[in-house]
C-alpha cells in the first residue's frame, strides 16, 4: 500500500519536562488510534525553547540518544506500532551536547538520528550557546513506512540539505520548528512548499505554540503554529494548522506521487553538480 498516515504535533509548554512527555505519549495514542502509521514531535519536545536566553541550567534537559525519554518512546512505539520521530536534545559527552532527533521504527528499533547542523545565533534564538552543529550528514531512515529524512527548524533556510535528503532516497522529510513571528511568517509559508516541489517529497513542518513566558518573562516570544504537510507538488495536504490550538494533524500521503512527479519533472536527472562550485567553498 503506497499511501501511509501521517501526523505531526503542535503544542504549548506545560511547565515541567514529565507532563510534557505523558503529553506527548497521549498523542501519540491518540493518533494511533485514528490510524496513523508514524509521528514526529515539535523540537526539543519534551522541554521549553530555551534558545530565548543564555542560562547554564537547561544543559540539565540534555539526555543520551538511547537515554530514558527515547527509551520510553521505543516501548511505545513497539506497543502502538508506530514509526516515532523524537527531537530531543542529545548529550554526546558532558559539555557536549545537540539538537537532535531520534527516529524510532514501528517495531521498537532505534534507526538513528539527525543532528541539526544550522545554528543560529540570533536575538532570542541563542542556540550556540546550547548545541554543536551537527556531524552526521543527511541521513534518511528505512522505516516502516518509508524513507524519512529530518531537517531542524533553522535548517529549512539552507537548500542544500534538502537536496541531500532527497538524494539520499528520502520520501517524507519533518522539519520540526520553534518559530516566533517577524521576518519568519512569509519564510513559513514559502520555504517547505518550495523544498518540496524542488526536491519532490512529501515534508511535514511543525511549530509550536503559545508563550512561555512563566519560563522567561517578558523575554518570551509567541510560537504560532500553523503546522502543515505538503506534496511533491508543493501543495498543502489537508488544511494548516491554527496558530494558537494544541492539534495533532494528521494526513494521508500516496507516496506513489512520488513517481508520478518525477517522472513528469526530471529534476534529479537534470541536475549539473558539476557545475556548482561556489556552493560547496566554505
Amino acid at each position: 500500500m503506497s499511501t501511509i498516515r501521517a501526523a505531526i504535533t503542535q503544542t504549548t509548554w506545560t511547565g515541567d519536562k514529565e507532563s510534557m512527555i505523558a503529553k506527548h505519549e497521549q498523542f501519540a495514542r491518540d493518533a494511533a488510534a485514528q490510524g496513523a502509521q508514524i509521528i514526529c514531535f515539535q523540537e526539543l519536545f519534551y522541554g521549553p525553547y530555551f534558545g530565548i536566553i543564555e542560562d547554564a541550567k537547561y544543559y540539565d534537559y540534555a539526555e543520551p540518544a538511547d537515554g530514558p525519554t527515547v527509551q520510553r518512546f521505543v516501548k511505545l512505539a513497539k506497543e502502538l506500532k508506530m514509526v516515532i520521530v523524537l527531537p530531543i536534545y542529545e548529550e554526546d559527552m558532558p559539555g557536549v551536547y545537540y539538537n537532535t532527533a531520534v527516529v524510532v521504527d514501528a517495531d521498537g528499533t532505534i534507526l538513528g538520528k539527525y543532528r541539526k547542523h544550522h545554528i543560529p545565533n540570533l536575538d532570542r534564538f541563542w542556540e550556540k550557546f546550547y548545541f554543536r552543529p551537527g556531524n552526521l550528514g543527511y541521513p534518511v531512515f528505512d522505516t516502516a513506512v518509508g524513507k524519512v529524512g529530518v531537517y531542524i527548524c533553522y535548517d529549512r533556510h539552507f537548500p542544500e540539505g534538502w537536496r541531500e535528503l532527497g538524494l539520499n532516497g528520502a520520501e517524507l522529510v519533518f522539519n520540526p520548528s520553534a518559530t516566533k513571528p517577524g521576518l519568519s511568517n512569509r519564510l513559513w509559508e514559502l520555504e517547505q512548499p518550495a523544498a518540496a516541489a524542488a526536491n519532490q517529497y512529501f515534508i511535514g513542518a511543525n511549530n509550536r505554540i503559545g508563550t512561555e513566558s512563566d519560563e522567561f518573562g517578558d523575554l518570551a516570544v509567541t510560537f504560532y503554529g500553523s503546522s502543515y504537510f505538503v506534496d511533491p507538488r508543493g501543495n498543502y495536504v489537508g488544511e494548516v494548522a491554527s496558530q494558537d490550538q494544541t492539534e495533532i494533524v494528521i494526513r494521508d500521503l500516496d507516496l506513489d506521487l512520488i513517481r508520478e512527479v518525477r517522472n513528469s519533472w526530471q529534476f534529479y536527472r537534470d541536475r549539473r553538480p558539476e557545475s556548482y562550485t561556489a556552493t560547496v567553498k566554505p
